[in-house]
């Protein structure tokens, strides 16, 4: 029976946590025989969300377990308890396959066990990752990356995927899909988790674009080009590409693009209107053009996203 050992500290987010052992402690589908063992390893008492839990073992019981979790941390910004680092560290150097949870990446980048491997988080701190640990490749757009005996999940419901994914690897698709049915759940998600992040237009109202972002974003349907932007903001494109890197830490070109696919998207959650129709009031002139550009930008095409995101 392989072990799965949980760590468990101060601060941890409880959704991760919680949901490990939901799809972990027993055997949902009833097919897979032995299941795991898990167990739940800290420091003493640990408080997670609103809780307090009791582990079952120490930190340093984590270097027998055949795979060991991390789920998220709350506080990135604060430095990870080294006790936590060398345990998960300690259980890497013996062997174990271990796995990060949304934020719980950090607490892997910091033991040092990610250094050149290609990994996620959840879409809003990846930056602060990729900054913090640079010797870190991180994706911002996957749900999930496997590396053989590291693995990292992006936020909240993506550490599900990651463990169906294991559970795919350790007992086959049957059990896997299983499972899936018993949570209620996909057993697999198309594409990344750019679909699911927000893109802001900055509001500040002394900023140089404050005026040519909404007026830009009330002509998407046209064929807008940089030289009109500029000519609208009354500045150079040299100048308009500096504010905009500045503002928005892309280019116009990057810009307007984006806004393009953030509304098709809007249209394709809220109207019933055809793949042509929000093609052209998006601004993209062609189902062909819009279903390219959606594919690249998300990962999915546009009907695979009306059906996940559609309001009833």
């Amino acid at each position: 029976m392989a072990t799965i050992a949980l760590a468990a500290i101060d601060g941890m987010l409880h959704f991760e946590l919680a949901m490990a052992c939901e799809i972990f402690v027993r055997d949902p589908s009833g097919l897979a025989d032995p299941w795991y063992d898990l167990v739940v390893c800290g420091p003493g008492p640990v408080g997670v969300g609103r809780f307090t839990m009791t582990p079952d073992h120490g930190l340093d019981h984590l270097a027998r377990a055949d795979t060991v979790i991390v789920p998220a941390i709350e506080d990135t910004d604060a430095e990870v308890p080294p006790d936590l680092v060398d345990a998960v560290r300690a259980a890497h150097d013996a062997g174990a396959r271990i796995v990060s949870l949304c934020t719980g990446a950090f607490v892997l980048a910091a033991a040092g066990i990610l250094d050149g491997l290609q990994v996620t988080t959840h879409w809003a701190h990846t930056e602060a990752l990729a900054a913090r640990y640079p010797r870190v490749r991180v994706d911002p757009d996957v749900l999930y990356v496997d590396n053989g005996r590291v693995l990292a999940s992006a936020g909240k419901a993506a550490a599900i995927d990651l463990c169906l994914h294991l559970i795919r690897r350790d007992h086959g698709v049957t059990v896997a899909n299983a499972v899936a049915r018993r949570l209620v759940v996909p057993p697999h998600r198309a594409g990344g988790q750019a679909q699911y992040v927000a893109t802001p237009v900055p509001a500040r109202e002394d900023h140089p674009l404050a005026t040519l972002l909404p007026w830009a974003m009330a002509r998407l349907d046209r064929p807008l080009t940089v030289a009109d932007l500029a000519r609208q903001a009354s500045m150079s494109s040299r100048n308009l590409a500096r504010h905009f890197r500045s503002a928005t830490g892309t280019t116009p070109s990057q810009w307007l693009a984006t806004q393009r696919i953030r509304r098709a998207q809007e249209l394709l959650e809220n109207t019933d209107d055809s793949i042509d129709v929000i093609a052209e009031a998006a601004g993209m002139g062609t189902a062909t053009t819009l279903r390219r550009h959606f594919h690249r930008a998300l990962g999915v095409p546009p009907d695979t996203y009306r059906r996940t995101f559609r309001s009833p």
